[in-house]
């Protein structure tokens, strides 16, 4: 029996992406398929950054194909795409960002602003090319978890170009006053200083734009959610009763706006004793989950509380850059890679491909 490309695929559709659990044909990965005699050569393309996961995935494709009758070599090239997707209705994407993902919790307290710069972080390792807006003007900490120090330098007039602390583009009002100064401003000031960092930093070709929510749910956050081009959400909680309490509010509010919620991430959910190994559950256990089947949300993970997350994001290197091959960042990277599927499988923007119709007086 000839070796064929109907062969080949067939193969190959017994072959489950790890990550997604979609085999690489019904996901479209598969590009560039060509079979001459017994050499074989085809990219994978994922839809996801997944650096740590390409040789592994580049293995088991030449392994499954080598099984067949008739070859010879194989040779695979394994990369990652990404590309827009679509947001709130009358909202326009932002120039130089493909999608962006807010990082919300309804609640302070509950480790928000470091599981974002941390989930950040991991998607710069795996690949991705990304930014942070601390969008918390009454209380900025990115500058520090960043350990970023400096103003921002403005090259064009009305624009300024963005921090970059660990690969990682930023934009914060931290960046702009003084680390004592209090923001005592109402909402409308607010909101205004927040688009502004929004829209007048200078983001350069982002795959990602984090942006880290402030707690609440109030006039600025939904403010932001009606005009901030968001492609989905991340909510992120304790297992704490009181947490979850406002976690809800926060879901509600992007499922009223149309913003889709990519999953739920359950924060502190367990700590462990470092002198006798007891584990104990300080904020109660599996809260995360029940409210990820009340609402019919995807349960994303759930991180320990520990003392070095603590130490590392004050002393500006969160987990994922401090100790990048340790078991926490490990968690960041797992979950971070499941919020970039998540947002992979959502309907892809399509406005680029629609002429510009213009009515003239002829």
């Amino acid at each position: 029996m000839s070796l064929t490309v109907e062969t080949v695929q067939a193969a190959l559709k017994g072959l489950i992406d790890p990550n997604t659990q979609i085999d690489f044909v019904s996901s479209k990965n598969v590009k560039n398929l060509r079979v001459d005699g017994g050499d074989i050569s085809l990219d994978i393309v994922l839809g996801y950054p997944a650096k740590s996961q390409f040789d592994l995935i580049r293995k088991s494709v030449i392994g499954i194909l080598r099984e067949l009758p008739g070859v010879k070599n194989v040779s695979v090239n394994v990369s990652s795409q990404i590309v827009a997707h679509t947001v709130q209705r009358g909202v326009k994407l932002l120039p130089g960002v493909k999608n962006i993902i807010a990082v919300a919790s309804g609640k302070g307290g509950v480790g928000k602003s470091t599981t974002a710069v941390n989930l950040a972080l991991a998607l710069v390792a795996e690949g991705a090319q990304v930014g942070m807006l601390d969008a918390d003007i009454y209380g900025p900490s990115q500058p520090m978890m960043l350990g970023i120090t400096g103003r921002p330098e403005s090259i064009e007039e009305n624009t300024m170009e963005p921090m970059e602390g660990h690969g990682l583009q930023a934009s914060s009002i931290g960046f702009l006053i003084d680390d004592d100064a209090p923001m005592v401003w109402r909402g409308p000031m607010v909101t205004s200083a927040l688009e502004q960092l929004l829209r007048q930093t200078r983001w350069r070709d982002l795959d990602y734009l984090i942006v880290d929510m402030p707690p609440g749910t109030g006039d600025i956050q939904l403010t932001l959610a009606q005009k901030v081009p968001v492609t989905g959400a991340v909510i992120v909680t304790t297992p704490q009763d009181i947490a979850l309490l406002d976690a809800r509010k926060g879901l509600k509010m992007f499922e009223k706006v149309g913003v889709p919620i990519v999953g739920i991430i359950e924060n502190m959910s367990t700590y462990v004793c470092p002198n006798c190994g007891h584990e104990e559950h300080v904020f109660g256990e599996g809260g995360g989950q029940k409210m990820c089947n009340e609402y019919g949300a995807d349960f994303l993970g759930s991180l320990p509380l520990n003392l070095s997350i603590r130490e590392q994001a004050d002393a500006g290197r969160p987990t994922v850059v401090a100790d990048p091959d340790g078991a926490i960042s490990a968690i960041y990277k797992t979950i971070a890679r499941q919020v970039a599927i998540k947002v992979a499988a959502l309907s892809k923007d399509m406005s680029s491909k629609f002429p510009n119709i213009v009515v003239q007086n002829t």
